[in-house]
């Protein structure tokens, strides 16, 4: 098991009354993806600006590995930290390889090293052929890869991302999350903020689920699916239109049209006990189908389904 490169402990925010983040703990191996989820409001980014150090908590801490912390040694912490933030964040008349040496200046960078480091994210984010251009001139995606280009010049160790493709097209994403694949393959540490689950789905290892400023679920995708009372769906094609006496007492089974639709918890358990029973019932199942739970299905049964405005 790697080392935690990052450990937050006991974050808590408030601004006035109103408490944003109250108690969130997070850890982050080197090569992991941690997606933190959450309806809007629910603290994710106020959670991301005191991981990075652009806001202060009321209380926690948070410590990089070898005890490095903000109040131990700010400029070696953040020289560690990558920050993706969720609005735009470029000089929009600047060239790209100029913003991208400011960031690197502003990080103490040697001259050779920033010029050749940002040759590496340039080519990375596919922006190569447009280090003169201005910002200006580019594309939502283009602007979001050039961001991301920024928060990677100093190479840190552990990178922030607060929902880095908001806005942008499905090129511009695919590109994104093979950049990130490769950072996480190169051994960084990522932190992922999505209102997307199928982003969470294919990029995180592990997910937190923040509600109100507290963590209502935490672990791997196949864990948070355990929580569901029912994790997978089966579409069951029959012969005919059984009586309601022959459903009776079946949990989770439903018409659907012409078919049944019945919600198990293991698919592999419980298919051959329902198929057993609706047999003895007289129902002649022709074929069926399975559909597991999504990540969103997780998601709405933890923090609900009303709306968040």
């Amino acid at each position: 098991m790697k080392e935690e490169v990052l450990v937050a402990r006991g974050l808590r925010k408030a601004y006035g009354d109103r408490t944003a983040v109250h108690e969130v703990s997070l850890a982050l191996r080197p090569g992991e993806v941690l997606g933190l989820l959450g309806p809007n409001g629910a603290g994710k980014s106020t959670t991301v600006g005191m991981v990075c150090g652009l806001t202060v908590p009321d209380a926690g801490a948070v410590t990089l590995s070898g005890g490095i912390s903000l109040a131990s040694d700010e400029a070696g912490y953040k020289r560690r930290i990558g920050l993706v933030p969720q609005d735009i964040a470029l000089y929009e008349e600047l060239p790209a390889r100029m913003n991208l040496e400011l960031f690197g200046a502003l990080y103490g960078m040697a001259p050779e090293l920033l010029k050749r480091r940002a040759d590496e994210v340039l080519a990375m984010v596919g922006l190569s052929d447009r280090a003169r251009d201005r910002p200006s001139t580019f594309s939502g995606g283009m602007k979001r890869r050039l961001n991301i280009a920024c928060a990677l010049i100093h190479d840190p160790e552990v990178i922030l991302l607060d929902e880095p493709t908001a806005g942008v097209d499905p090129q511009s994403r695919n590109a994104i999350f093979d950049n990130l694949e490769m950072l996480k393959a190169a051994g960084k540490a990522l932190i992922y903020t999505t209102h997307y689950m199928e982003e969470a789905e294919r990029l995180a290892d592990r997910i937190v689920v923040i509600d109100h400023g507290r963590v209502v679920a935490s672990g791997t995708q196949a864990q948070l699916f355990a929580l569901l009372p029912a994790a997978q769906t089966l579409h069951l094609e029959i012969d005919g239109e059984p009586d309601d006496w022959a459903l009776a007492g079946l949990p989770g089974v439903s018409r659907v049209g012409r078919s049944l639709e019945a919600r198990v918890s293991n698919l592999g358990r419980d298919t051959g006990p329902l198929l057993a029973a609706l047999a003895q019932r007289g129902v002649k199942v022709r074929g069926l189908a399975s559909a597991r739970a999504t990540l969103e299905d997780v998601f709405l049964q933890l923090t609900g389904r009303a709306l968040r405005d």
